[in-house]
């Protein structure tokens, strides 16, 4: 029973991504208006706001990076470093920090580094 649950769960993503024409890697933010553009040009997107120094966000970006090929969400990655306005616009004081936008509008902020599983939920919860 929970093998079929997984796999109309797998199903269920591959047509979201696949109707959704998202990007299945990460995209990375050059300013807040291209982070504006993609939170309203999509329905689910989860920003990694991160640091090339921090180890934690290295730890997090093969994670990112399925993440962007396996759901219907589009995964952004902000450069603290090269966008402290934007960083500093959404509150981040710790990286990494993840922030989901589900309908052009801020859900959820995560600090730190979870499971997969964990940033897949919250997507999955959005997406139905």
């Amino acid at each position: 029973m929970a093998d079929d649950i997984e796999d109309i769960k797998a199903q269920k993503r591959e047509q979201l991504q696949q109707t959704a024409n998202t990007p299945d890697e990460p995209v990375h933010v050059e300013s807040g208006d291209h982070l504006d553009e993609l939170t309203a040009d999509h329905d689910v997107v989860l920003v990694d706001f991160y640091a090339d120094w921090c180890g934690p966000c290295q730890m997090l970006e093969p994670t990112m990076e399925e993440i962007a090929a396996e759901t219907a969400a589009v995964v952004a990655k902000v450069d603290i470093d090269a966008l402290q306005s934007l960083a500093g616009q959404y509150g981040v004081r710790g990286v990494p920090t993840l922030v989901l936008f589900a309908g052009g509008e801020q859900v959820e902020q995560v600090v730190g580094v979870r499971d997969k599983s964990f940033y897949v939920d919250l997507i999955e919860r959005q997406a139905s």
